[in-house]
């Protein structure tokens, strides 16, 4: 029994791309697990999940108690979960350092038992844990423009569910009683067993293979949408992507379903070369093999005329710059918007710059 554990590599955006199976896991995409109704005495389950207790501590499987779903949840019975580098943070205290914590925000699972309340969601459902939830009323959901739901936000900074409180608690060690533990992003994925506000559960086709449902619940969403529904990436649209881990292949993909005619994908790993190519990419550039800049090279790749569209995935700050500097952008006009330069130690001028009709940008010099 236990937890198996399968590494596929690094990603791109700097975490491991690891998929765990949850214990009675069968071949076939399914799982053989008791689902209650509503209705039904829901006891409190004892199991094992990931801990972190601190800051740059090691994680540690240990056995923690689920409580029952209260009105408006669902408890589930996860299959298998993913990680990415957001974890990674989480154990160094992201975005607050609430220990100790059940970790992990990507995976799927089967819904256990629901409480009073649930109409959308079904005993044996298989489901995806968000961590952004959806009303379907408010104005932002109605809007059809973000999913950043006003009345169920993004779950990241209490470690608690939309209650206040927690479903997961853990021995004290030979007192008797129960240390609470935090929810990860309000998913907590990295447990047999967790409890989610419905509002962030999105019910999938059951046919889709666990380990695809569990990739795409996060990062590789993330990088589809900013291709296909941020940026709505036209047909015969120009593409460069820095970063080949899971947001940029995601990134890829949106804009090869959305007809880009080009590609272009940028990273020093030169494995990424034949998984950038199995999600559209027409051109690959490792930095380390010239000594030209990122941007040079992509607008090499394209004739000196840059792309239409290039999306930073790594999130390392300094490639901004040569993700703008890779599109068409004009940037001699930002050179229009320097008006005025003062060193730092006259800083105190720029406020009096600022004042001036003449005056858009004032430049700061150390």
């Amino acid at each position: 029994m236990g937890f198996a554990m399968v590494e596929l590599g690094k990603n791109g955006e700097g975490g491991y791309g690891v998929w765990l199976l949850a214990r009675g896991m069968i071949a076939g995409g399914g799982a053989a697990i008791n689902c209650l109704k509503a209705e039904s005495p829901r006891p409190a389950i004892r199991q094992p999940a990931a801990v972190c207790w601190g800051e740059e501590e090691e994680v540690k499987v240990e056995e923690i108690q689920v409580d029952p779903p209260k009105s408006g949840e669902a408890r589930i019975k996860m299959l298998c979960a993913s990680i990415c580098h957001t974890d990674v943070l989480c154990c160094k205290g992201f975005p607050l350092p609430l220990f100790p914590r059940v970790l992990g925000h990507e995976g799927v699972g089967i819904v256990e038992s629901i409480g009073e309340g649930v109409r959308e969601l079904g005993e044996g459902d298989m489901v995806v844990p968000t961590y952004i939830g959806e009303c379907g009323t408010c104005e932002n959901c109605m809007s059809g423009k973000t999913n950043l739901c006003q009345t169920y936000p993004l779950q990241a900074f209490t470690g608690l569910l939309t209650d206040g409180t927690s479903r997961m608690s853990i021995n004290d060690g030979g007192g008797g009683g129960q240390t609470r533990l935090y929810h990860f992003l309000s998913c907590s994925t990295w447990s047999e067993y967790t409890v989610v506000d419905a509002h962030y559960i999105v019910k999938i086709d059951p046919r889709i293979p666990l380990p695809h449902a569990s990739f795409i619940s996060c990062g590789f969403a993330t990088g589809f949408g900013a291709a296909w529904k941020e940026a709505k990436v036209q047909k015969g649209n120009t593409v460069a992507v820095l970063g080949l881990g899971a947001v940029g292949l995601g990134v890829m993909e949106g804009a090869r379903t959305r007809g880009a005619t080009r590609i272009i994908g940028v990273d020093i790993n030169d494995t990424k070369r034949e998984k950038g190519m199995a999600f559209g990419m027409t051109d690959f550039i490792n930095p380390r093999d010239s000594d030209k800049s990122i941007s040079e090279l992509v607008m090499g790749v394209t004739g000196g005329l840059g792309v239409d569209y290039s999306f930073e995935c790594t999130g390392v700050a300094a490639l901004v710059n040569q993700c703008i500097e890779s599109t068409k952008i004009e940037i001699e006009k930002i050179d229009e918007l320097l008006t005025h330069e003062v060193q730092l130690e006259d800083v105190n001028k720029a406020f009096e710059l600022l004042k001036k009709p003449d005056c858009l940008k004032v430049l700061i010099n150390f």
